[in-house]
């Protein structure tokens, strides 16, 4: 199948190298430094206690142009939620109608913005649980485990999940994938936190009070959906309205149950700590900005999510975390006490 992937980051860059290691004609559509990399070294994949493989760079085609999609039968789109929309007219002039293109991003809308640039196109929505980490000079590491859940959409659906399970990634449909994203955005809450403190993941989650703060915003979320009317399906191993039980337990208590359903590698960070460190925008307003724009919408306020997504701003201006201990966070917060 001819597959391309627009936006080739960290996920991009994953999933494409699994796509060409099982023999599928793969253009990955990134940026200068991308195919530098790739040219210089081939392309590196490794995951937390599986096998790594090695692509040659014969083997990997990258382009920095849309247009190299033209042919594609299958889009992968990897951008950041801020550029869907540019990315949509950019796939809209290509002629090639009767695609199936999935989003494979963060974000609760991403598919929508697709939709309706592309209706001749069947659009689909996914959940990708994994953090990825672009380690020099082009190695992707998957640090996370989980499974790729894409909405239930016919016969569409089904091939795109026979191609990504034969190409070694384990993928499923979900009849109610919209909550699936809601569900997953509670996650992704922690993603400012981690960008903030300057920690690997599992060093984060391991402070107490880190997750006191991750808790306390997605009490504030959950409180705001229940008003709304919205159901957040689970998109780890345990139901959304648990979460902020969990990360309010002592180290040990917590240390131990999470160990048993989340393997996440001691140098996993999250993706909006990479791009803070490299000087690009985050997803922040596509994250805690949706919650701040929920509570909006049935005429309530999210003054800590609020607060979240202004100290994020604040920071990418500096191009660089502030290295905040969870005390400091947690102060400029406005949180007191236990949380």
């Amino acid at each position: 199948m001819r597959i391309g992937v627009l936006g080739a980051g960290s996920i991009g860059c994953y999933v494409g190298a699994h796509l060409i290691q099982a023999g599928h004609e793969v253009v990955l559509i990134g940026r200068d430094r991308l195919r530098a990399a790739v040219a210089a070294d081939g392309l590196h994949i490794s995951t937390t206690g599986a096998k790594d493989f090695h692509l040659p760079a014969a083997r990997v085609r990258v382009a920095t142009s849309v247009a190299a999609a033209a042919d594609c039968e299958l889009i992968l789109v990897t951008v950041k939620s801020a550029d869907t929309a540019a990315a949509a007219g950019a796939l809209a002039a290509l002629p090639h109608p009767g695609r199936s293109i999935v989003s494979l991003q963060n974000g609760l809308h991403n598919a929508a913005v697709l939709r309706t640039q592309l209706p001749g196109d069947q659009v689909l929505a996914a959940m990708v649980p994994w953090n990825v980490v672009w380690r020099e000079p082009a190695h992707f590491h998957r640090g996370t485990s989980g499974v790729i859940l894409l909405e239930a959409a016919g016969p569409a659906a089904d091939r795109v999940v026979a191609v990504l399970r034969a190409a070694g990634l384990a993928t499923r449909t979900h009849a109610q994938l919209a909550n699936v994203l809601w569900g997953k955005l509670l996650l992704n809450l922690n993603n400012p936190i981690n960008a903030l403190c300057g920690l690997p993941l599992r060093q984060q989650l391991a402070e107490r009070g880190y997750r006191l703060i991750l808790s306390a915003l997605m009490r504030e979320a959950l409180a705001l959906m229940a008003a709304a009317g919205i159901r957040p399906a689970k998109a780890a191993a345990l139901p959304p309205r648990w979460l902020p039980t969990l990360l309010r337990m002592p180290d040990a208590i917590f240390l131990r149950l999470a160990s048993a359903m989340l393997k996440l590698d001691p140098q996993a960070r999250s993706s909006m700590a990479e791009d803070m460190d490299r000087g690009r925008a985050t997803e922040i307003d596509y994250i805690n900005g949706e919650v701040v724009r929920l509570a909006a919408s049935i005429q309530r306020t999210a003054p800590l999510n609020a607060a979240m997504v202004a100290l994020v701003h604040a920071a990418e201006a500096t191009h660089y975390s502030p290295r905040l201990s969870a005390n400091a966070l947690a102060q400029a917060l406005g949180l007191r006490g236990d949380c």
